[in-house]
């Protein structure tokens, strides 16, 4: 993809300061300026960092494939299509008519520009269509997501298997603490418009019903306390999240880590609670 170049002195001050930072997922296209991350660490036997896009997104095609039960292997395998095709950003543009996530083509059945440009369907799409390959589950990840997209370059998507691993590991709660990520303390929303927009991405990822009035979730096990918990870290800086807790443990957003909670503030393994901005 080719980059229009910004300000060349800027640039030459920017790339100084910052150690010759990569910042080539940022560029989604178009003129955009670079995002100056990464925001957001996955640690869990092994380490990912992604941007808060990136980080969202990923978010969501866990939620889709553990809502429709598939197995962690389908998430996998997701995020790395989803990896290979879009560096995980919902693309309004692609080779021929590909957009979204996975680059999917309106001409090829996938649906409208409009309806693959929604990360829930895409996500939804991906799973449907790997769900019908006779034997995925003992493919390589690159062959399994082959079979769905159909790409000219059928080896590409191992190369993310490791990353979509870790990342899976995490958002599917089977690690603990593992999604770490730092919002500034300028909030895209606050009070009771972050709290709406909170609840209402939250009902539509996992169809749970979530309310402004009262954002706690009960859960069933730890798994699926830091499922939600990881998923909450990893839309917080588009619904003005401040802090979540859940097992004893506190994420808050402008510090980005997970610490220990003792006394009234405790949660245990039971109940994951979250806070937006004032």
């Amino acid at each position: 993809m080719k980059r229009k170049p910004i300000a060349i002195a800027a640039v030459v001050v920017l790339v100084g300061a910052l150690g010759l930072f990569a910042v080539s997922r940022s560029f989604t296209g178009g003129l955009q300026l670079p995002r100056l991350g990464p925001e957001c660490t996955v640690r869990a036997d092994g380490e990912v960092t992604l941007d808060a896009v990136q980080m969202a997104n990923a978010a969501t095609i866990t939620a889709v494939g553990l809502r429709r039960k598939m197995p962690e292997r389908a998430v996998v395998v997701a995020l790395a299509t989803a990896f290979q095709e879009s560096k995980l950003e919902n693309l309004d543009s692609g080779d021929r008519d590909s957009v979204g996530l996975f680059q999917q083509r309106p001409s090829q059945g996938w649906g409208t520009p409009e309806k693959i440009q929604d990360p829930r369907y895409a996500a939804n799409k991906f799973y449907s269509a790997l769900k019908k390959v006779k034997g995925w589950k003992d493919m390589r990840v690159t062959d399994a997501a082959q079979k769905v997209q159909r790409s000219a370059y059928p080896n590409a998507y191992e190369k993310w298997a490791d990353e979509s691993e870790v990342l899976a590991r995490a958002l599917t709660g089977r690690a603990t603490g593992a999604v770490e990520c730092t919002v500034d303390s300028k909030p895209a929303l606050r009070g009771a418009a972050a709290a709406a927009a909170l609840a209402e991405v939250f009902t539509l990822d996992w169809g749970v019903e979530a309310t402004a009035a009262e954002l706690s979730w009960s859960v069933e096990n730890p798994d699926s306390g830091w499922r939600y918990a990881h998923w909450l870290v990893s839309h917080a800086k588009t619904t003005g999240l401040e802090r979540v807790r859940f097992a004893d443990r506190e994420w808050t957003a402008p510090d980005g880590k997970w610490q220990p909670v003792t006394g009234d503030r405790r949660v245990g393994n039971d109940t994951v609670v979250a806070e937006v901005f004032d």
